[in-house]
């Protein structure tokens, strides 16, 4: 089975901050979660093509282009630090199937007559690379950017999102397209019924100061950054040249997942169906709405200067405490408030004293009372019957939970397991037992518990699943490699 996953692509008006690397790491997760059982090819990239990418390369005095491109070295740089794998990064300024996949769109929308042209007046946040109405504002500013939108008066190119209202609502409704959490599709829901009128997609490549992709057949134009940054989906993989890639994980894939934040729920789940549904291409299955990072309450934000680095955190804590924390302790759907503390706690207490202590006591043991070698379990008693059924169990339990994308509750069920199995190890004490077969049963036992933990970790701690898998072997009569503490204890660098 085929599967497409996606995160949003962002701005690279200055450095990433620590909400990009939550959907990083959410989708990597899923990712590595799915490939399991399917074909899945990941996309992830950079936005270059927005105005708030002009306004801070003027600020700095330097070219547009450079500006975008040093940018969007660091956010790939990012992904790399975070141990994520994507099969393509789609650069917008740059990469060739992208502007023309996203000309290639444009005109078939237009052929549909669902592109048109008129004069338009109204205010524009560029913080948001968004045209706002009264009721979106909070004392005349953007509640986003905390600035007051300007003012735009031009021609520009229509999509007539009106069109295709009901299709929209029907396939919300339906589950066509599937949105989590469920209010987030009655919140998408509801904007489609209550209204949709037609979308501007273009602004005049004079306020663009040239950058961007123009319109076809129309240089006066630029196209609006949203309408080019959504195309890049099909264009990952190579719609415009009906590549093998584009045949199998869109047109014919199972699933086409999204994994996105709130705030651009609207065009995910109104703009993007609705342009595919003009071009004729198949709709999203999937989109799975992440909330934001808080700091001291408020949403991380580069325009704002509310930022994490998470280059940084990842310098200070390493790359496994970082994914860890986002997996972990972060909801997949609600807000979550970041601290050094938090990470800290919850590394140490999950991993260096839960399963990194497990893996110890357990090799450990095998060292000192089987020379290392993995010995072939006797006939298992109540207490290993039992320990195997509730791994197996919460086995299943996280499969479940990775499959409707709650990465948080996945993770629980791991932590349960460890839980379980230190239980087990306090409760039959091998280090009293007499019986040289029970012992044997029991250690062989703990061995297989350990080697589905290393499963199960492997899409949320890859490196660690590793290191664990290599430490336990494969099979009966296996070697086992003792190795340093699985996760050194951290310590706050502040």
């Amino acid at each position: 089975m085929a599967t497409f996953l996606s995160t949003t692509i962002p701005y690279v008006n200055a450095r990433p901050h620590l909400g990009h690397a939550l959907e990083f790491v959410q989708a990597d997760a899923l990712a590595r979660h799915l490939s399991r059982a399917d074909d899945v090819f990941f996309s992830s990239g950079t936005d270059e093509n927005s105005l708030k990418n002009v306004q801070s390369a003027q600020r700095l005095g330097e070219p547009t282009a450079v500006v975008v491109a040093r940018h969007a070295a660091t956010f790939a740089v990012l992904t790399e630090q975070l141990d994520v794998t994507v099969d393509r990064f789609v650069r917008t300024s740059v990469d060739q199937d992208h502007m023309t996949g996203a000309a290639a769109l444009w005109r078939r929308m237009a052929e549909r007559g669902d592109i048109y042209s008129r004069y338009y007046e109204g205010v524009y946040c560029v913080g948001c690379e968004e045209f706002r109405v009264p009721a979106d504002l909070v004392n005349g500013k953007c509640p986003a950017h905390q600035r007051e939108p300007v003012v735009v008066k031009e021609r520009n190119y229509f999509f007539r999102l009106s069109r295709y209202q009901e299709t929209l609502a029907t396939a919300l409704a339906s589950g066509q397209i599937r949105v989590r959490p469920e209010s987030r599709r009655n919140e998408m829901l509801g904007l489609v019924r209550g209204g949709l009128t037609d979308i501007s997609i273009s602004r005049s490549t004079s306020r663009a100061h040239g950058w961007g992709i123009p319109v076809p057949g129309d240089d006066s134009q630029i196209m609006y950054v949203w309408f080019d940054a959504l195309t890049n989906y099909v264009n990952a993989l190579g719609w415009v040249r009906d590549d093998a890639d584009y045949g199998r994980f869109w047109r014919d894939a199972a699933r086409r997942i999204h994994v996105l934040g709130k705030d651009v729920a609207r065009f995910h789940a109104v703009y993007w169906p609705a342009m595919l549904m003009s071009a004729g291409l198949p709709l999203p299955t999937d989109l799975v709405v992440h909330g934001h990072i808080t700091l001291s309450g408020q949403k991380l934000s580069k325009s704002l200067g509310i930022v994490v680095d998470p280059l940084e955190l990842v310098h200070r804590y390493g790359t496994e405490a970082v994914r860890y924390l986002m997996l972990a302790e972060f909801s997949p759907w609600a807000d979550a408030e970041f601290t050094d503390q938090r990470l800290v706690t919850r590394y140490n207490t999950d991993l260096c004293n839960g399963l990194g202590n497990l893996v110890d006591r357990v090799t450990a043991m095998v060292g000192c009372y089987r020379g290392g070698i993995v010995p072939t379990a006797g006939a298992r008693g109540p207490l290993e019957i039992s320990l195997l059924a509730t791994a197996k169990s919460q086995a299943a339990s996280y499969d479940e939970a990775f499959d409707r994308f709650d990465h948080q509750e996945a993770v629980r069920q791991l932590t349960q397991l460890v839980h379980a199995a230190n239980a087990y190890v306090n409760e039959r004490a091998p280090w009293a037992v007499t019986d040289h077969d029970v012992l044997d049963t029991a250690l062989h036992t703990l061995v297989e518990v350990l080697r589905m933990a290393a499963r199960l970790l492997g899409p949320i701690l890859p490196g660690a699943s590793s290191r664990m898998a290599a430490a336990l072997g494969t099979g009966d009569n296996a070697k086992i490699v003792v190795k340093p503490h699985l996760f050194p204890r951290l310590e706050l660098t502040w």
